[in-house]
């Protein structure tokens, strides 16, 4: 008996390991793929903008969808249905990804954690600075949190082509930062992109979140169960003048990580897996399609708008890799912190670079930050230069650097 319960352990924690594995297989490989979905969609919005029929891309986002409920009636532009509501199934995935990995992931263990945390931090202040730098006067100065987002699917979908010569931990430290940015993200998106606080607002969304917990506690297993207080938590954002989006990362975050029942999945991995292909090729290269447009034939660089332009571009392109790799060298030397394994320098100059990608989450952003078309068109212009700039460089070092590895491993 004695010698079975040892046995019986080993194995729940083989087959724990083996899932979480999977898990984060099935994560890399949807984005990996996504990456050039989003590319495509990108691509698309650009060149349908820049055609003779320009004006049928503005015309189709802005056709008015309304909402009926009996004698209530809401009408919002296709634009603010893709950005402010298909949105928030993006931010309840981003919401599931930080539930999960702060129960069992990279951010399980404050050792574990402390590291991509410093280096997402460095590459969060060093382009908001460099931003200011260039944007210091009121109206620019708006958009010093467009640079400090890193997007996801980009940047392992740019790893994922430098193929499998790349260690696992450095992909797994990327993972880790770009999630640790997203998290940055939200918390800049509720502290400074929310307008004037309506307090009855958050009564609506707490009882949101109160009805979930009790569906919750009653056992209710099936998704569409949640439907009703999941809007119920959006609509509250709304009025209370919190961007409706971040009702997905407060419902993520109150996903269930245990299984419960007969279910052998935790709810938060069941949930994740189900919603996240439909996030990665539906909803994120829709919001490309319907925000990356930038009609570079109308471009005014005028009035500041270059500067807003350039602080971006730099901001990503250079801001970003001195703050990652910056932060982690100090983290290193002096914080007491230690390198994975088989994770060189070299290998964090790779994700400083790609952590310079900052696609999706910095166009959302830029939507927040200025009202002003022509500046809004110059930021969305930046992250698509920068962008463009870090994939360039994020690939030459990193075919160097896995050359590098095949010929140590010969």
């Amino acid at each position: 008996m004695n010698d079975q319960q040892p046995n019986r352990i080993h194995s729940a924690v083989q087959l724990l390991t083996e899932r979480a594995l999977a898990t984060l297989q099935h994560f890399l490989h949807v984005e990996a793929i996504s990456g050039i979905v989003l590319l495509v969609a990108a691509a698309a919005a650009l060149l349908w903008v820049n055609s003779p029929f320009a004006h049928s891309y503005h015309d189709l986002w802005n056709l008015p969808i309304t909402l009926r409920l009996g004698e209530f009636v809401f009408v919002r532009s296709v634009h603010f249905w893709i950005n402010d509501a298909l949105m928030t199934v993006f931010f309840l995935v981003v919401g599931m990804e930080m539930r999960r990995e702060i129960h069992e992931g990279a951010l399980s263990r404050l050792d574990q954690a402390i590291l991509p945390v410093l280096a997402a931090c460095g590459g969060v202040i060093v382009p908001a600075l460099i931003y200011l730098g260039f944007n210091s006067v009121a109206g620019r100065s708006h958009g010093w949190a467009i640079p400090t987002a890193t997007d996801i699917a980009f940047a392992v979908g740019v790893l994922a082509l430098l193929g499998r010569s790349i260690p696992s931990n450095v992909r797994v430290f990327l993972l880790a930062l770009a999630i640790i940015d997203d998290i940055i993200a939200v918390l800049i998106i509720a502290l400074f992109f929310s307008g004037g606080l309506e307090p009855s607002g958050f009564v609506v969304a707490a009882s949101g979140v109160l009805l979930a917990l009790a569906l919750q506690r009653l056992g209710f297993g099936s998704a569409l169960a949640y439907v009703v207080p999941a809007f119920i938590v959006w609509a509250g954002f709304l009025i209370a003048g919190v961007h409706p989006t971040l009702a997905g990362v407060v419902l993520g975050l109150i996903t269930p990580v245990r299984s419960t029942g007969p279910e052998t999945v935790p709810p938060v991995v069941r949930v994740e897996a189900a919603l996240h292909p439909w996030v990665a090729y539906a909803i994120m290269p829709l919001f490309a399609l319907a925000n990356a447009g930038v009609d570079l034939r109308g471009i005014e660089f005028g009035g500041g708008a270059q500067f807003v332009a350039l602080g971006i571009g730099l901001a990503l392109c250079v801001g970003k890799p001195i703050g990652v790799i910056g932060a982690t060298w100090l983290a290193v030397r002096f914080g007491g912190c230690r390198l994975a394994a088989d994770v060189s320098w070299a290998g964090v100059c790779l994700i400083g670079l790609l952590a310079g990608i900052g696609f999706t989450m910095s166009v959302f952003i830029a939507t927040l930050a200025f009202t002003d078309d022509k500046l809004l068109d110059a930021a969305k212009f930046g992250v698509l230069v920068g962008s463009l700039i870090s994939v360039t460089f994020g690939l030459g070092w990193g075919a160097e650097y896995a050359q590098r590895q095949r010929n140590a491993q010969s």
